[in-house]
């Protein structure tokens, strides 16, 4: 198999169809394009996600923190706290160990998250430092999204700029070889993306304002995300290549290195969907609270495009094809 997510097909195929225990309680389940699920607990619901770092080496703790805070904002809530689990080769240092907590630890504090527990093992059954996070969020249960309710016409909103993740990852684990055709200030350029890949802020805003849909663009980038909230909302969507912004920074490192920013590992962008009027309202608070916003497409009928091009589903992610 190709390193990497399994593929939606496989995914449907190999893990939910062999899920059969549907408790009444569950309001979300996982499903392709939806990043949590949500318990339904009285008057609040428990929205819960988790998520691996396997593709980047260095910042794990804070990427680990932003990553599974983010899949619990992309449903509207408050992630309050998070489980992690530390899987970490006999060669492992003490300092490692613990420079990863010091970054986990000061970006949940950043986020008012709490670490609530975990687990922290040395074995040779992995061959490098794998982090697992695991966060919990809650909300009202009459504020949570519902995915069905998405019509033809809907806006699709993206926010910030794409694949902001993915280069401040490639700008990390592969400077010295950018160096050789890449001027050091974009590469530090590069690097301080990761200050931006938080969707917390904008994933609540949006959530208090009662959109149908959100999604997290993570491994697979732009197109594996859209292609993933088409399946969600049982949907087409087409989006457009003139609406979608890219760092300078991302645009020079993946020419250098021949990969494709729209299928490029994206935390940090989040896809919103929902009618005209909430996302002139959305567009505004955003604009209010200095987040880049800006609206990309709409929902149509049936397929995934840009402009008129079909996108092909999502394979393995291009941080793969350049780190090891």
């Amino acid at each position: 198999m190709k390193i990497g997510k399994l593929p939606n097909e496989l995914l449907e195929n190999l893990v939910f169809k062999l899920l059969e225990n549907k408790r009444t309680d569950i309001i979300t389940r996982g499903a392709v394009g939806e990043d949590s699920a949500v318990i339904d607990f009285d008057k609040y619901a428990c929205v819960v996600s988790t998520d691996p770092i396997t593709g980047a080496s260095k910042n794990i703790g804070k990427l680990a923190i932003h990553i599974s805070a983010n899949d619990v904002a992309s449903n509207g809530a408050e992630p309050v706290g998070i489980l992690l689990t530390i899987l970490a080769p006999p060669n492992t240092t003490k300092q490692e160990i613990e420079n990863i907590m010091i970054d986990a630890s000061n970006t949940a504090k950043e986020l008012n998250i709490d670490i609530i527990g975990g687990h922290t093992e040395i074995t040779n059954a992995v061959n490098k430092i794998v982090i697992n996070s695991t966060a919990i969020g809650k909300q009202l249960k009459e504020k949570t999204l519902d995915s069905k309710k998405v019509e033809r016409g809907y806006k699709v909103i993206l926010t910030k700029k794409i694949a902001i993740e993915g280069t401040s990852i490639i700008a990390e684990d592969i400077e010295d070889k950018l160096r050789n055709n890449i001027d050091d200030n974009l590469i530090q350029e590069a690097k301080n993306l990761m200050k931006n890949i938080s969707v917390v802020k904008e994933g609540m805003i949006a959530g208090n304002i009662g959109v149908e849909y959100m999604h997290d663009i993570t491994e697979g980038g732009l197109f594996g995300a859209i292609y993933e909230a088409s399946q969600a909302i049982d949907k087409g969507i087409r989006i457009y290549k003139d609406q979608i912004k890219l760092e300078k920074s991302t645009e020079i490192i993946c020419n250098e290195l021949d990969i494709d920013p729209y299928r490029l590992i994206a935390s940090g962008s989040l896809i919103i969907i929902t009618d005209n009027e909430k996302a002139e309202n959305i567009l505004k608070k955003f604009k209010e609270a200095q987040i880049e916003s800006s609206i990309i497409g709409e929902v149509i009928d049936d397929g995934v495009f840009l402009d008129n091009e079909r996108i092909d589903p999502p394979e393995s992610d291009e941080l793969y094809k350049v780190i090891e």
